[in-house]
């Protein structure tokens, strides 16, 4: 790209920097007055959730059987545009700007209501076996590096029918669970998608308190968690390292290390090994580092407090700093396949059908091409993931308040974490900017 990158690198990590120093030098009072600010808007019930779960999981059925029915094309085939570009891409969006919406769409709430009044079995989970207590968030870990692994590394991820199986083998396991144990235990603790959805949403500036929607700044529900245990630390930094494995596994430094020629690419096939490689390293050095800096800022501020404690309170200052690698990494493949996503969805099954009236679109990728639109997207990703630090470091500042009380120990335990923020800006606008092979 012919932009001023090290320019936007320097500002970039300057503007994280300049936040932390801001916030070590505010009083405490002042910005506990801005993180309790609520505007309550209105009331509403559950009531209709079983009805939109329901529905939800019709759409669910359907998009399985174009899946296998409809055309092989993966950008004409609905099936995998509405799960990586609607769902993935998309979604994570929302749950971060609107709050909880899945809790409601969900495919698995409303069918399992109904099997809880067909079999018999307690609508609220009251008599119902629980997953262990030593789980924790471990199944959901284990089954979220699983759809990593599917998306990044599988050889056909956008093969319709390979997916369809997939998903519905998914959707059929989680629901078993979900009977096995209960759909508060399985939801919160081993449905990957539900846990992911649930904590991406305590960003968002919406929140609901007794049955009423209000207004908070984002970031302010995060200051209010309980600390994650070492699984559910671990499930937020692989939502991070997974995302950016993926833009680096596409550059044309990564695939050097290995010798493969970049214009040239052998395909995934070819690079399976080296992908899952890569994965479970980017997760292992981002842990590594993470915890260093919390052991680090415990050593500073001389916090004799339980490490894992301290780690799954601070943890949740990554949340904004993975949805804003989300957005800025999914913005082209949003703007490109959600155009290709509705013309799929008026006819799912190639049948020559226009149901919502778009099947005749015309796809606009010049939204992504082309040196202007390079110039508004550069500015927009960059934009998006130096806020997300900013807010970060934020965030980070409010935690750890609740660890150290006093102002100056507050300050220093989350020097390093800064510095760790600061460096994770300047990796990610690199990511941006390197060239890559697709």
């Amino acid at each position: 790209m012919l932009l001023p990158t090290g320019y936007y690198l320097a500002g970039g990590a300057l503007a994280v920097a300049v936040s932390f120093l801001v916030l070590a030098l505010l009083p405490a009072a002042v910005l506990d007055r801005f993180w309790r600010g609520r505007l309550t808007l209105l009331a509403f019930g559950d009531a209709p959730r079983t009805l939109v779960s329901l529905i939800s999981f019709a759409g669910f059925i359907l998009l399985i059987a174009a899946g296998f029915l409809g055309s092989r094309d993966p950008l004409s085939n609905p099936l995998p545009l509405v799960i990586w570009t609607l769902l993935w891409a998309g979604f994570t969006l929302l749950q971060g700007l609107l709050g909880d919406l899945w809790s409601w769409l969900n495919p698995w709430y409303g069918p399992w209501r109904v099997a809880s009044r067909v079999f018999g079995l307690s609508a609220d989970d009251a008599n119902r076996s629980r997953l262990p207590n030593w789980l924790d968030y471990w199944p959901a870990f284990v089954l979220f590096f699983a759809f990593a692994w599917f998306e990044l590394i599988d050889p056909a991820p956008d093969d319709p029918a390979h997916l369809a199986f997939a998903a519905g083998l998914y959707w059929l396991a989680s629901f078993i669970a979900m009977l096995v144990f209960g759909y508060d235990a399985w939801s919160k603790r081993g449905e990957f998608l539900s846990v992911f959805f649930a904590m991406v949403a305590r960003f968002a500036p919406f929140e609901r308190v007794d049955g009423r929607l209000g207004l908070c700044w984002p970031g302010a529900k995060l200051l209010a968690v309980d600390p994650l245990p070492l699984s559910g630390t671990a499930f937020l930094l692989l939502a991070l390292s997974s995302v950016s494995f993926d833009g680096l596994s596409k550059t044309f430094f990564w695939l050097g290390l290995f010798g493969v020629n970049p214009l040239e690419f052998p395909g995934r096939t070819a690079l399976i090994g080296i992908g899952s490689f890569g994965l479970a390293l980017t997760f292992v050095l981002l842990a590594a580092v993470f915890a260093l800096a919390v052991f680090l800022g415990q050593r500073l501020a001389g916090d004799d407090r339980s490490f894992g404690a301290n780690a799954g309170l601070l943890v949740w200052s990554i949340v904004p700093i993975a949805l804003a690698y989300h957005v800025a990494h999914y913005l082209t493949v949003l703007l490109v396949d959600g155009q290709y996503a509705l013309v799929a969805l008026s006819d799912p099954f190639a049948l020559g059908w226009n149901l919502f009236g778009t099947a005749n679109m015309m796809v606009e990728a010049g939204v992504v091409a082309g040196a202007e639109s390079a110039w508004w997207l550069w500015n927009l990703q960059a934009g998006v993931i130096i806020a997300g630090h900013v807010l970060a470091v934020l965030v980070a500042h409010g935690l750890a308040w609740r660890l150290c009380r006093q102002p100056s120990r507050a300050a220093l335990s989350q020097l390093p974490l800064a510095l760790l923020m600061i460096a994770y800006t300047i990796f990610g606008l690199w990511l941006l900017a390197t060239p890559t092979a697709g």
